[in-house]
């Protein structure tokens, strides 16, 4: 009686050699997650820069603007790098090119204007 389990237990010890197959069917759920991932992620945040970059090189004198830090002003003197932003009368801040948020379209301004 005692061979029996011993026998059992040197065929279970012994084990058979892995079934050999592709290695590179091992990657495909990593090459899946990698294309998801793009589309999810990366793709629209480069859409998202693209159009910020056209939207700060589009800027010309007497756009209104709002600066990432919510100042609301009208552009007045552009350079390569600095932008001058009139936010009162009189008053006028230099702001680099790169903290101009959004550039406020003719409906903004004209509810912001009926707000005051």
């Amino acid at each position: 009686m005692l061979e029996w389990f011993e026998s059992n237990a040197w065929a279970q010890a012994g084990g058979a050699p892995a079934a050999p197959g592709n290695p590179m069917l091992s990657f495909i759920p990593f090459i899946l997650i990698f294309v998801i991932f793009y589309f999810l992620l990366v793709m629209p945040q480069q859409k998202k820069m693209k159009k910020r970059k056209a939207m700060i090189e589009a800027l010309k004198k007497g756009d209104r603007v709002t600066t990432t830090g919510g100042i609301i002003g009208t552009v007045t003197n552009l350079s390569p790098d600095v932008v001058t932003i009139q936010i009162a009368e009189g008053v006028r801040v230099k702001v680099g090119r790169n903290y101009i948020e959004e550039v406020q379209t003719a409906e903004a301004g004209g509810a912001e204007e009926r707000a005051k």
